[in-house]
């Protein structure tokens, strides 16, 4: 279904390709709004945990936080990630899928078939980056309560990074996010096709195994790459000030958390929980779509 078949291509044309790869973009973005609705009753869960990244407090004092700041202002900035979060699925899978598909008939026998999901995963990865990273600038910023005053609705934070130099701007953090993104995509394409045979052979059904192999994948990588998440919400949180380079503030951040790796870990438990349940869901429902239309 991933690869394509070239003798089918020249037989009916490209006409049977492109139908196949606009799928996926449909279903990459079906499944990634399916399982990002219940952001809406969770968020006030991820506001918390972005407090805990950004100033280092237990989780009862980043209640604190949001509690005294009021209901009105709980929901800043849930727009973004929605958004993304539907967005991301339609150009993480659909690209993936044409990536794949051109590396299958232009590598032949150079690349090991195993590793083309990888490879395409790491190319979507990084378009990923180009698009998003703009959107992330805006959801960290409306996230960080130290804003509110100088910068109190979503115009104003567009208005004021749009005066930034690109760098420092909407394109701020753009190195982890690319690391991060790229790692990312290549481990989750490249591992969850051979988790979910794995799972499926110990006798759970197609979309059961689709789940529990999205879950699994999404843990292996949420615990490798979550430190590069803490180093991009650090970094985007604020705008303006003093513009610090990646390593300087890696090492800021190293010393905030006291050289502790518990500490810079702080909230990824509920982060990494998260983004298992919903990248279950995704696997099991983009899987399940393509199952369908194949």
């Amino acid at each position: 279904m991933m690869a394509g078949n070239p003798d089918h291509k020249q037989e009916d044309g490209g006409d049977w390709n492109t139908v196949i790869r606009l799928q996926s973009y449909l279903h990459g973005g079906t499944s990634s709004l399916l399982s990002a609705l219940p952001t809406l009753f969770v968020f006030p869960v991820y506001k918390t945990i972005f407090r805990q990244q950004i100033h280092n407090t237990s989780v009862h004092h980043a209640v604190g936080q949001l509690y005294k700041e009021g209901p009105v202002k709980l929901y800043r900035g849930v727009v973004p990630p929605l958004l993304m979060r539907t967005l991301n699925g339609t150009l993480l899978f659909g690209l993936q899928d044409t990536l794949l598909r051109h590396l299958s008939l232009s590598t032949h026998n150079a690349t090991s078939a195993a590793a083309l999901p990888a490879l395409a995963g790491f190319g979507a990865g990084m378009v990923e980056a180009v698009v998003f990273t703009p959107f992330e600038r805006v959801q960290n910023v409306l996230q960080n309560g130290q804003n509110d005053r100088h910068l109190p609705s979503l115009r104003s934070v567009l208005m004021r990074l749009k005066v930034q130099r690109i760098s420092q701007g909407y394109y701020r953090a753009f190195l982890p996010i690319a690391a991060r993104n790229t790692l990312g995509s290549s481990l989750y394409f490249g591992l969850k096709g051979p988790v979910c045979v794995l799972v499926g052979g110990q006798g759970l059904s197609p979309m059961g195994s689709s789940f529990v192999s999205g879950t699994l994948t999404s843990m292996a990588i949420s615990l490798t790459l979550y430190p590069l998440s803490v180093l991009v919400a650090n970094m985007q949180a604020q705008v303006g000030g003093e513009v610090k380079g990646l390593m300087t503030c890696w090492r800021a951040l190293w010393k905030s958390r006291n050289h502790s790796v518990a500490l810079l870990y702080r909230g990824g438990t509920l982060v990494i929980l998260r983004s298992c349940i919903t990248w279950g869901i995704t696997t099991a429902i983009y899987d399940r779509q393509q199952q369908q239309s194949s």
